[in-house]
């Protein structure tokens, strides 16, 4: 396969593991993200690894407003894109969020505003092409509002509800869609959380994406069982539902 694919927020250590897949079977990448060194480092590493060509750029998701030139740098540089993965997120702190709206929108926008923004335009460009793929990280947290981090989930599941439109417009056009839900994630994001059970790798995620990707998944749960725990966690009735702890 030679086909180029835009990753967004690609330092994060799940678009480095999806990253690492792609380049492995042979897709050439574009790495996009704010710490340009850490991207020139993983340009280099994938090069070497799996002979693929990789290409780095700054991309900063908070300036709609650049979103478009940036896109098409990325044009210039790579040809016609076969797919996006859009990676990055912020998780934030639900207790601050409740106490300093300011927290609210930092998490908001990053989640949903921010992803939005760039999307439109790569649907945009794939809808004419005819082709390609789209898939967005969303969260387990999206299926149902908790308290322990309800902010963080109502972004998520706004963003996973917007690629759920995107996929209905894109069919016809012949491009796929993936949402992809992930539990609980060895990274930097999720690290010194308590609480946390069954927690995957970053290198199981990445290669489900790619499985998923390639096989034209809509939606999907990483590690699986999070399909059925999430099942159970939207079937407790509200009475109860609002009693728990979670």
């Amino acid at each position: 396969m030679s086909g180029a694919v835009l990753i967004l927020g690609a330092t994060s250590a799940i678009a480095h593991a999806t990253a690492a897949v792609l380049a492995q079977r042979g897709y050439r990448l574009y790495l996009a993200g704010r710490d340009v060194e850490s991207l020139r480092r993983d340009a280099a590493d994938l090069t070497i690894r799996y002979g693929v060509a990789v290409h780095f750029g700054i991309f900063d998701a908070a300036a709609h407003d650049s979103h478009a030139a940036f896109l098409q740098r990325v044009n210039e540089e790579m040809g016609e894109l076969e797919g996006v993965l859009l990676a990055f997120g912020y998780l934030g702190n639900q207790q601050k969020a409740q106490a300093d709206f300011q927290e609210v929108r930092a998490i908001i926008n990053r989640n949903f505003v921010d992803a939005v923004s760039i999307l439109n335009l790569c649907a945009d460009q794939l809808e004419q092409r005819g082709r390609g793929f789209i898939a967005g990280i969303a969260s387990v947290a999206g299926d149902r509002g908790r308290q322990s981090n309800y902010t963080y989930g109502a972004a998520k599941g706004a963003f996973a509800l917007y690629l759920q439109g995107l996929r209905n417009r894109l069919f016809p056009a012949g491009v796929r869609v993936l949402t992809i839900k992930p539990g609980f994630v060895d990274t930097a994001m999720t690290w010194g959380m308590p609480g946390l059970f069954l927690v995957a790798t970053p290198a199981y995620v990445g290669g489900r994406i790619v499985t998923a990707i390639e096989r034209g998944r809509d939606v999907i749960y990483v590690p699986w069982f999070w399909r059925w725990i999430m099942l159970i966690i939207r079937s407790i009735p509200e009475r109860l539902f609002k009693r728990l702890k979670l």
